[in-house]
């Protein structure tokens, strides 16, 4: 499965972000594009938590607390863009 490139980063993300997002969205929607909006898609501000421990989890990093904002969560793009830099630069 090929995903996205963001512009936001110049990468694209990898199938385990867009399944631990997927989970916190209404089922059935198309495949995600960087620009689609997550709030229209079935994310709630209590779900936003949730996807941010599941992230953390994921990919064993720490989300810093200035970056759990709306405007962080509005898409996949602007998503990834905050946990990216949060990577290894190996993995």
């Amino acid at each position: 499965m090929t995903t996205p490139l963001d512009s936001t980063t110049g990468n694209a993300w990898d199938e385990r972000f867009e399944r631990v997002l997927r989970v916190h969205l209404a089922p059935g929607a198309a495949p995600l594009s960087p620009d689609d909006r997550l709030f229209e898609l079935g994310l709630d501000s209590l779900a936003v938590v949730q996807l941010a421990t599941d992230l953390e989890d994921a990919y064993g990093v720490f989300l810093p607390d200035e970056s759990l904002t709306r405007e962080s969560f509005a898409t996949p793009g602007r998503l990834w863009a905050v946990v990216h830099p949060l990577l290894p630069a190996d993995r």
